[in-house]
């Protein structure tokens, strides 16, 4: 998975009705590793809608392909629930395949006791299979998946930045989503005018050296258009390469 950032003030609220994606919203990216084709991430916006009471919930899947499968086989499935009113993410369930690693981890974030309940999985242990942390979280926290979707809802303009705190199950962690230019993307969609997005502490989330830059197209859909992580054995990118609009979305305006 390339996700990963994180989370709303609970003051700056939107409408579900005007948020920039909706229900059914899939975007698809091709995944590739320095230039090796490496597989494909798909984001479906599975429940939700135009009810403020309704949980969005995101099933995202992260799948290996070609000769990077031979080396390190991945295949995961994420899935993020989150509240349309606040954006606050409400828990989030991930079933991990990553070469030797296998695992299932459900995290649950309590706002109303402050805490970030975890329970894991490790399937490759089964004498010490399940553990389970508690850990104190402010009272609105971002997911790895959750993060994107408060992102995009943000107004955005060169020289802003962006507040967030985002929790993976450990501590809360306190990022900046600096928008540092508008530059001209070229995607298998077309090509974008989009915000250049550099979020900071990128390697305390993920525990390795490493940064991200996301490029945020500049239509009020502001989708993630290119998600670039580089860390130790390299860079790798995901290019959106298939959108499909959510029910209340319409075409992005290039």
């Amino acid at each position: 998975m390339f996700l990963a950032l994180a989370a709303p003030a609970v003051g700056s609220l939107k409408a579900p009705s005007s948020l920039p994606f909706a229900r059914g919203e899939t975007l698809t990216y091709d995944v590739t590793w320095s230039i090796i084709p490496a597989g494909q991430v798909v984001a479906k916006i599975v429940k939700g809608g135009l009810d403020p009471e309704r949980n969005f919930e995101v099933k995202t899947t992260a799948v290996s392909t070609g000769f990077v499968s031979l080396l390190y086989k991945v295949q995961d499935v994420y899935r993020s629930v989150f509240s349309p009113r606040t954006l606050c993410s409400k828990q989030i369930s991930k079933v991990i395949n990553e070469g030797h690693r296998h695992k299932v981890t459900h995290i649950v974030f309590d706002a109303s006791r402050r805490l970030a309940l975890l329970d894991e999985h490790n399937l490759d242990s089964p004498k010490d299979s399940i553990s389970h942390k508690t850990q104190v979280i402010p009272a609105c926290v971002e997911d790895v998946v959750s993060a994107f979707y408060y992102l995009r809802a943000q107004p955005m303009q060169v020289g802003k930045k962006i507040h967030l705190a985002v929790n993976d199950g450990s501590k809360t962690k306190e990022v900046i989503a600096d928008v540092q230019d508008l530059e001209s993307i070229q995607t298998p969609l077309g090509t974008f005018q989009a915000y250049r997005v550099v979020p900071t502490v990128f390697g305390d989330l993920y525990k390795r050296k490493g940064h991200m830059v996301i490029w945020f197209s500049a239509d009020r859909r502001h989708l993630p258009l290119r998600i670039r992580a580089v860390i130790s054995v390299g860079a790798i990118t995901g290019t959106l390469s298939a959108y499909t609009p959510g029910t209340t979305a319409s075409p992005p305006a290039r």
